[in-house]
């Protein structure tokens, strides 16, 4: 083991203690040490720019102000004062974090203070923060239901994600002249999507995936490349898209591997943009690429409005064919054994009535842009449910939130209507009004239950006086659901699917 050189003399000491002042001084790293009572007796410069005031004598957490230990929970000076390292990431008035370590200083081997080594993490840390942002970003514009979507049109649709782009455009990126456009994978055409800042000559420019004459933006989609333009004043493809645009930043869209669109956003800085720029919307782009996926918008276009003329078909006949059913289901209970070819007839008039409006039904879920069915449209798609009320809104109410998740509905607007559909088919569900224009609602109710003993009959009402007590009656019966009107779709949905509520006696 070698013997250290001790310095000579005093002013030696005193020289190399200088010296070594001067390199603590001069290290990017934070630096401060502690006495035994944690106050502060010597912080070089990196550390003193945190601080609001001079630092030297004061205590080390009033000395930085507002500090908030990020890691761990809370921060002890007494591991340290026991002869331990301990660590910590702390956020100093939320506009910087450091990453600090804290060493025991030893004199004849007891602990006389501790010196802190603090590394400023800032940059590290908002980094981070601004991905988790772009990804939480990202799972926002995918969020939504695709069954809510399948409701809107494609104008909505666009103008949604269009809401959603610029808010997370702005608040993550912070760019404020953009513009997307989306490939035509049939023409090559790139069409607008979205611009903000840009002329309205290059927002009606026409550009297409290619390598040469469609500017920065066709040559992307043709290469699947980002590029980062540093002057446009020096770059031969740049076409002008904001005025006085001086560098720009375009990167390709793309799902599956497959280029589906691009994002151009530009600055009137010449080099506005760098490579972590490039990195951020290279991310946001691929969060893009998945909500547009998601939100089946590129599919849409093509067949939503096919969709919404079935939709509208299926809501214009179904009132007309539902009273169109009950007068001949209504006939059929009235026609005599003997007169069979009228009762033939009937019978196949109401197997057609039935017939069609299925198929119309099967047509406009079949041309739907693909959604998967929650476990709710899973379990009621393909139920038959009969509504017995005199409220024709009730009615097309029955046929709108029932249908859109699969249930074959039909109605009728009297209680002898409502029966004599009751005689003639098979249902899983009935909604009953408690009150009728012909009939009393038990005798409705009852009727119903002994002719479709395996379906689930359900009372409805509203906030008014049951004068004829059918829900008591009802209940005394042995068994009955009931609900409120106006419907919330999710007791409609209980009441067909839900557990049964026990039987009274």
């Amino acid at each position: 083991m070698t013997t250290p050189v001790l310095p000579e003399n005093d002013d030696e000491l005193h020289q190399r203690l200088i010296q070594a002042e001067r390199v603590i001084a001069s290290l990017d790293q934070g630096v401060a040490i502690l006495d035994i009572h944690l106050q502060i007796t010597w912080a070089n410069a990196p550390f003193r720019q945190w601080c609001v005031n001079e630092p030297v004598g004061d205590d080390f957490q009033h000395a930085l102000e507002s500090v908030e230990v990020i890691y761990p929970d809370t921060l002890s000076f007494a591991e340290t004062l026991a002869g331990r390292t301990i660590s910590a990431k702390l956020s100093l008035r939320g506009k910087h974090f450091l990453q600090m370590t804290i060493k025991p200083l030893r004199e004849d081997g007891v602990v006389r203070g501790a010196i802190i080594l603090c590394d400023d993490i800032t940059h590290t840390v908002v980094r981070q923060q601004k991905l988790d942002a772009l990804h939480r970003a990202g799972q926002e514009l995918g969020d939504l239901d695709p069954s809510q979507l399948i409701e809107m049109d494609v104008p909505s649709r666009i103008e949604l994600l269009k809401q959603n782009l610029r808010r997370h455009i702005h608040d993550q990126l912070r760019y404020n002249v953009i513009e997307i456009r989306l490939l035509d994978p049939d023409t090559g055409e790139l069409k607008p999507l979205l611009q903000e800042g840009m002329t309205v000559e290059a927002a009606s420019r026409t550009l297409h995936a290619k390598t040469s004459g469609n500017g920065v933006t066709g040559y992307v989609a043709a290469t699947a490349t980002s590029y980062l333009c540093s002057d446009t004043a020096l770059d031969s493809l740049f076409l002008e898209g904001s005025l006085n645009a001086r560098s720009s930043l375009t990167v390709p869209i793309s799902y599956n591997d497959d280029v589906i669109g691009t994002f151009n956003v530009e600055s009137p800085r010449p080099n506005a943009f760098g490579a972590e720029d490039l990195q951020f919307s290279e991310l946001f782009s691929r969060e893009l690429a998945r909500a547009l996926h998601t939100l089946n918008l590129l599919s849409a276009q093509q067949s939503c409005s096919i969709v919404q003329s079935v939709d509208a078909i299926n809501r214009a006949i179904a009132i007309p064919a539902d009273e169109l059913l009950a007068a001949a289901t209504t006939l059929l209970t009235r026609t005599d054994e003997d007169e069979s070819e009228s009762r033939e007839l009937l019978i196949r008039l109401i197997g057609d009535i039935r017939t069609i409006r299925e198929r119309i039904q099967k047509v406009g879920q079949e041309l739907s842009p693909g959604v998967a069915a929650d476990s709710a449209t899973a379990r009621l798609s393909g139920l038959r449910v009969l509504v017995i009320d005199s409220d024709e809104n009730v009615r097309r109410s029955a046929h709108t939130l029932l249908e859109k998740h699969g249930c074959l509905v039909e109605t009728a607007s009297t209680g002898q209507a409502g029966i004599a559909m009751a005689r003639t088919g098979k249902y899983d569900g009935v909604l009953s009004a408690i009150s009728h224009p012909d009939m009393r609602g038990y005798e409705v109710y009852s009727t119903v239950r002994t002719l479709q003993p395996q379906s689930r009959v359900i009372l409805t009402m509203g906030f008014g006086y049951d004068s004829s007590h059918t829900l008591v009656k009802a209940r005394q019966d042995g068994f009955c659901q009931a609900i409120y009107k106006p419907f919330r779709i999710d007791q409609v949905l209980n009441s067909l699917i839900g557990p049964m509520p026990p039987q009274t006696v």
